[in-house]
């Protein structure tokens, strides 16, 4: 018995540790360059505000760039679009240096990102925004000043990002993340 719990216990740690791998080969952000041509739009990404994405897939030295945060997670959900993905990242507005210029490189994994989601605030392209934030303290100070309800990214309705319900938002809960 001792040997099975033994060797529960490994394949335990050896699945912990694969993913550990995992997620430290995750590819790191590129910086956001005048070069950054909108997967939706087709326009360059810097001649909108707010926030932004990218998405790298696996085997592809380039990112896909988003003229908003939004787009980036509409990209994950449309079941048309690659799912090979080896990451996706989004402006941390609590680094920008504006909404008009939200940096080039304040990137955050958007699986760990809080985002207000229902603010007065409009994204790239004029629609509803995804506002993603590295803290959640700073999401919850910015939902305050200017609406909306903090969430994590697997509590962002699809609707909201999809468009087929662009007022549909969650009550304003406590954001979950799987590690945090």
């Amino acid at each position: 018995m001792r040997i099975l719990a033994a060797l529960g216990l490994a394949a335990l740690l050896l699945a912990g540790g694969c993913t550990e791998q995992e997620e430290a080969a995750a590819p790191a952000p590129f910086s956001l360059t005048e070069e950054a041509i909108g997967r939706y739009c087709g326009m360059n990404v810097l001649e909108h505000d707010g926030p932004k994405g990218q998405v790298i897939l696996s085997h592809i030295p380039e990112p896909i760039w988003f003229s908003s945060a939004r787009d980036a997670v509409a990209f994950t959900l449309l079941p048309e679009e690659p799912k090979n993905i080896a990451a996706v990242y989004v402006s941390d507005m609590g680094a920008a240096p504006s909404w008009e210029h939200p940096g080039a490189d304040n990137w955050v994994d958007a699986h760990r990102a809080f985002y207000v989601i229902g603010s007065r605030r409009l994204g790239g392209m004029g629609a509803a925004e995804t506002v993603p934030f590295a803290s959640e303290a700073t999401a919850r100070d910015f939902a305050a000043e200017h609406g909306g309800a903090v969430v994590g990214f697997a509590d962002i309705p699809a609707g909201y990002v999809l468009g087929s319900g662009g007022d549909e938002q969650p009550a304003a809960t406590p954001a979950t993340h799987a590690g945090h």
